[in-house]
C-alpha cells in the first residue's frame, strides 16, 4: 500500500540550472534553434551572412547545450530589431524567454541613443512576454509589413 501512494504522487521536476553566454550562436547552433523552437528555417547562406551583423547576442546553455537565445540587430545608432528568440521546446515553461529578454532589455538600455527606434515582430501569445518589457502594438498607426523573395 505504501507503495502504490508513494507512486501516485505528483513528481517534482527537477531543477534546471542554466548559464549566460552572451555571444552570437554558431550557424549550426542558430539554424536548429529556430527550426527546434518553431521558427521558419534559415539557409547555412543567410545564417553566414547574417550572424556577423549582429549587435548583440544572448544564448542559455543548459551543460553544454546551448537551449536558447535572442539576438539584437540594426545600424547600431537609429534603428534596432529584436529577433530570432527561441527555446527549445523541452525547456521551454520555465521562464527562459523571459530571461533572454531581460538580457536583450538591459542591453537595448545600455545602447541605444534617446532617438533610436527599437522594434520587433511579436508572435501571439508572445506578444505578452514581449509587453512586459515595454513593447507596445504600433497599429493601426503603423503596421508591420514584409516582403518575401518570389
Amino acid at each position: 500500500m505504501l507503495l502504490t501512494r508513494l507512486a501516485t504522487r505528483p513528481r517534482r521536476m527537477a531543477r534546471m540550472t542554466y548559464t549566460t553566454l552572451h555571444a552570437t550562436p554558431s550557424a549550426a547552433t542558430y539554424q536548429h534553434l529556430r527550426v527546434a523552437s518553431g521558427l521558419s528555417p534559415k539557409s547555412a547562406e543567410a545564417a553566414a551572412r547574417g550572424l556577423p551583423n549582429t549587435l548583440f547576442g544572448v544564448q542559455l546553455l543548459h551543460g553544454d547545450e546551448v537551449v536558447g537565445m535572442g539576438r539584437v540587430v540594426g545600424d547600431g545608432g537609429t534603428a534596432f530589431q529584436v529577433v530570432d528568440i527561441a527555446v527549445l521546446p523541452a525547456h521551454q515553461g520555465r521562464g527562459l524567454g523571459k530571461r533572454i529578454m531581460q538580457e536583450i532589455a538591459t542591453w537595448l538600455r545600455d545602447h541605444v541613443p534617446a532617438s533610436g527606434y527599437v522594434s520587433l515582430l511579436a508572435d501571439v501569445p508572445a506578444d505578452a512576454l514581449y509587453a512586459q518589457f515595454g513593447f507596445v502594438p504600433t497599429a493601426p498607426r503603423t503596421v508591420g509589413m514584409a516582403w518575401k523573395r518570389q
